[in-house]
């Protein structure tokens, strides 16, 4: 297959990624944008004033960096799994896997258009935020290098949730019992400095901690760990998720009936 064969195929599985969740942003991007309005005017507005600062910023700062990394996180995610088993569900996949598409390259268009919508939602919530409290960047290389890493890693993670499930239930299963309590537990309404040391040092073995905690620093200029530490452990995860989605698609365990 050539460059441009493989060109035309990567835009191809992206163009329709993007109509497929752009056709229904009622259902892909209202809702997330909804969602952490709530969090804001609850947390933020409502809460924040008694809880007084946190890591030297009034609490709504506090929780906006942690806030956008969940939206990111959460959609990029849902968007792979939701799409790969959908065209696994109607035997769309298949038809992609017969063809002489390189396996990098189909993995390229799914992980890419859960990026997208990621991205978007997190831009979103960023707008949404500016309604409620002053964002001033530090580090803006450093958050578009987080947010990157993290939409790439979570899009992953979508992708062998949607490999293994085998009905619709199945693609529920990862986010609500395994990825929402993490990303709660990811301090992203708390500082792990408050924690007992025990528990701080059980916080460090959730890897949403350094996604939340990274991003943090890049807008406010405060982390609870240490950045070099998070950027590898976020890059050790993208290497193995990605090594692991091209032996699923090469063997065809959980795809071919």
């Amino acid at each position: 297959m050539t460059a441009y064969e493989m060109s035309v195929a990567y835009w191809t599985i992206l163009h329709k990624e993007i109509r497929r969740f752009s056709r229904i942003w009622v259902q892909t991007l209202l809702p997330p944008a909804i969602t952490m309005m709530l969090y804001f005017i609850i947390f933020g507005n409502l809460i924040g004033p008694r809880i007084g600062t946190m890591g030297g910023f009034n609490y709504m700062q506090f929780i906006v960096p942690g806030l956008i990394m969940m939206s990111v996180i959460t959609n990029s995610y849902s968007n792979v799994v939701s799409s790969f088993y959908g065209a696994k569900f109607q035997g769309n996949i298949e038809e992609i896997l017969v063809s002489p598409t390189p396996n990098w390259v189909i993995l390229a268009g799914f992980v890419t258009g859960g990026m997208i919508r990621g991205l978007l939602v997190g831009v979103i919530v960023t707008l949404l935020s500016l309604c409620f409290t002053d964002l001033q960047v530090v580090n803006p290389t450093l958050v578009i290098v987080v947010v990157l890493m993290t939409s790439v890693l979570f899009a992953l993670g979508g992708f062998i949730n949607a490999t293994f499930a085998k009905s619709f239930d199945d693609i529920s299963i990862v986010p609500t019992f395994i990825l929402t309590p993490l990303t709660y537990l990811g301090g992203v309404f708390y500082s792990i400095d408050l924690l007992p040391q025990f528990w701080a040092w059980l916080s460090q073995l959730n890897p949403i901690l350094y996604m939340v905690d990274a991003f943090r620093y890049g807008i406010l200029g405060v982390s609870d760990i240490n950045i070099i530490r998070a950027l590898s452990i976020i890059a050790v995860f993208i290497v193995l998720l990605t090594g692991y989605c091209l032996y699923l698609l090469q063997s065809g365990n959980g795809l071919r009936k």
